[in-house]
C-alpha cells in the first residue's frame, strides 16, 4: 500500500523509537511511505484554542502539500495520536464550514497553496494496519511471537475520538489494537482505562493533575499484572514514561510500568533485531519485561539511564530525553 507520511514533531525527536520501527517494519507490511515534503507542526493541541484560523491554516497548509504531492488522490497516514486527530479535524470542519474553508484558503494562497477539503484521506497508521493490511497478513509475518507477554492495550483519547470517518466499531471502547496484540502472540489483560487521558501537556502546565491523570493510568496496568503497556500515540508514550519517575516520587509509589509502541511489538514479533527498533532507549527500563519472550536488550547509545541528580532549579520537572542534553523536547 502506498501512501503519503507525515511523521509530525515529535517522531523526530522524542519518539524516535517509534519512527526508527515503523520505518524497520514497513516492508513487512507492505507499506510504502513517502514522507510528506516540507511539512510542518500540526499545532499539538493547545493552539486550537488560543487562535482558530492560524491553526486551520497551520494544519492546512500540510494538507494542500499533501494534496499536490498525492496529485489529488493520496492517503495521508500520521502514526501520532495529536497529529491525525488534527489533520482529521481540519479537513472534516472545512468541509462543514464553507466560510472556514474560504478563509484557510485565503491564508494558505500567501504560500501560493489551496486545499480542497476531502481531496486527501487522512488516516492513523493502526487503523490503516487493521483495515487494509489485515490481521491475517499481521499473524503471517510473525517469526517470533510475544508467547507469555502481558500487554496492556492503550488507545490514549485522540485517536478514537472524535470518530470523524466511523473508522472504529466503538469509539469509548475500541478492541482493535488488542486483535493486533492478539495476533502478536501477546497476552492481553482487561485494562479498562484504555481510552482514557494520559494528561497531554499538564506536565507543562499541572503537574499535580498531571501526575493523577499518570497514576491511574500506571496503576491500572500494573494492578492487571501487566508487563508493558503498548501505545500508539507519542505524546501518551512520553508522559506515561518519562514522567512515570516523577509521578513515583509524588505519591511515594514504586511503579515500574515500561511503556512501548506498538511497532516495537510488532518489530520483536517479525523477528527484528531490538537495536533496530529504538528499545532500550525507554526511561522505565523494559529490559526485565522483554526478557520473558527471550529478548535482550542492547546498550544503546544516547539512553537516558542511568538517570543523573542534577541540582534543582526552579520550574517546571522537565526529564532529560534520550539524544538530549536539556529538557523534554
Amino acid at each position: 500500500m502506498k501512501a503519503l507520511f507525515y511523521p509530525g514533531c515529535a517522531m523526530q525527536r522524542s519518539a524516535r523509537p517509534y519512527l526508527d520501527s515503523l520505518r524497520a517494519i514497513e516492508a513487512s507490511l507492505g507499506l510504502d511511505l513517502e514522507e510528506l515534503d516540507d511539512w510542518n507542526c500540526c499545532g499539538a493541541t493547545e493552539f486550537w484554542a488560543v487562535s482558530r484560523l492560524p491553526a486551520y491554516a497551520l494544519v492546512g497548509r500540510n494538507l494542500a502539500i499533501a494534496q499536490q504531492q498525492g496529485n489529488g488522490a493520496g492517503t495521508l497516514m500520521a502514526a501520532c495520536s495529536a497529529c491525525y486527530l488534527n489533520l482529521s479535524k481540519a479537513d472534516h470542519y472545512m468541509a462543514e464550514d464553507a466560510r472556514l474553508s474560504r478563509d484557510v484558503n485565503e491564508a494558505l494562497s500567501a504560500g501560493g497553496l489551496h486545499y480542497d477539503h476531502g481531496s486527501v484521506k487522512v488516516r492513523h497508521l493502526l487503523e490503516v494496519i487493521l483495515n487494509e493490511i489485515g490481521l491475517e497478513t499481521i499473524r503471517s509475518r510473525v517469526i517470533n511471537p510475544l508467547t507469555g507477554l502481558r500487554v496492556a492495550a492503550y488507545y490514549g483519547c485522540m485517536m478514537v475520538r472524535p470518530d470523524f470517518e466511523d473508522r472504529w466499531e466503538n469509539p469509548e471502547y475500541p478492541q482493535g489494537l488488542e486483535e493486533l496484540m492478539t495476533a502478536l502472540g501477546a497476552e492481553v489483560i482487561d485494562f479498562p482505562l484504555k481510552t482514557h487521558c494520559c494528561g497531554g501537556h499538564m506536565t507543562q502546565i499541572s503537574p499535580d493533575t498531571a501526575y493523577e491523570l499518570i497514576r491511574r493510568l500506571i496503576e491500572g496496568a500494573a494492578k492487571y499484572q501487566a508487563d508493558v503497556l503498548v501505545t500508539v500515540c507519542p505524546m501518551c508514550q512520553l508522559n506515561l514514561d518519562a514522567y512515570q519517575v516523577e509521578m513515583n516520587k509524588h505519591f511515594r509509589t514504586d511503579y515500574e510500568v515500561p511503556i512501548l509502541y506498538v511497532t516495537q511489538l510488532m518489530g520483536l514479533a517479525f523477528g527484528k533485531d531490538p537495536s533496530e527498533l529504538g528499545l532500550g532507549r525507554e526511561f522505565v527500563d523494559s529490559g526485565p519485561a522483554l526478557a520473558k519472550i527471550g529478548v535482550e536488550l542492547p546498550q544503546t547509545e544516547g539512553s537516558p539511564r542511568p538517570r543523573t541528580k542534577k541540582k534543582k532549579v526552579e520550574g517546571l520537572p522537565m526529564p532529560p530525553l534520550a539524544g538530549s542534553s536539556g529538557g523534554a523536547a
